[in-house]
């Protein structure tokens, strides 16, 4: 089974799961999806009705924590941890991989320093044995690690729930490439046009000189005759 595919089954049991509970019981759904080593989106079972109705409730806390894993980082727990659950080991390891995963969103060479920055890590071989066995052996990342350059080279990195306002920005985004490749195809096209113009031209140019060579030599021919 791909990873894809797995992602859609796990979902669609949370979300199912999450929907058939209230108030603190969907708490402990909240912290099984978020512990599961294999789930890595999260925004289906942000968008269940019985999960936005924790808002401003008791239980608000557990929204809090499912909104992190869906959009933030541990830099972005840590930063709110004073107001948010204690997070479970295997928590911890889900969040610092979709770190992983966000930090790759926008650069491919990822610095060693930076990494171990973010994931509260204290040395190289720490880092490294993270990124492959949680990471590259997770199937949400590949890539190289540049020991002499001290970094990561990603390849591939799984994509991350939309933030909100992150469809809007990627739509233009996709707008201006779309643009930018029908300019191109343009200049393509007109340069196309301009060498087979140049071609004709070319080719009349030669059969111009080829028909003034055979009257020379009809006119040696004559004058030798």
């Amino acid at each position: 089974m791909d990873i894809e595919q797995k992602q859609a089954e796990l979902i669609d049991h949370f979300v199912k799961k999450a929907s058939a509970q209230v108030g603190s019981a969907i708490g402990a759904v909240i912290v099984e999806a978020t512990s599961h080593a294999s789930l890595f989106a999260f925004s289906e079972i942000l968008a269940v009705p019985t999960v936005a109705e924790l808002e401003g409730t008791e239980n608000s806390v557990y929204l809090e924590v499912l909104r992190v894993f869906a959009h933030g980082t541990w830099s972005d727990y840590k930063s709110n941890s004073g107001s948010l659950p204690q997070l479970l080991p295997d928590q911890v390891l889900k969040l610092k991989q979709l770190t992983v995963l966000t930090l790759a969103e926008t650069n491919k060479v990822l610095p060693y320093d930076q990494l171990m920055l973010e994931l509260d890590v204290t040395n190289v071989r720490e880092l490294e044995d993270f990124i492959i066995n949680e990471c590259i052996y997770a199937g949400i990342v590949r890539g190289k690690l540049d020991q002499l350059r001290r970094c990561f080279e990603v390849q591939f990195a799984a994509g991350r729930d939309l933030r909100p306002g992150q469809l809007g920005s990627m739509i233009q985004t996709l707008s201006n490439w779309l643009g930018t490749s029908d300019n191109l195809l343009i200049s393509i096209q007109e340069k196309i046009k301009w060498a087979d113009t140049m071609s004709e031209l070319d080719k009349k140019q030669r059969k111009e000189v080829e028909d003034k060579v055979e009257e020379v030599k009809k006119s040696v021919a004559v004058k030798v005759g």
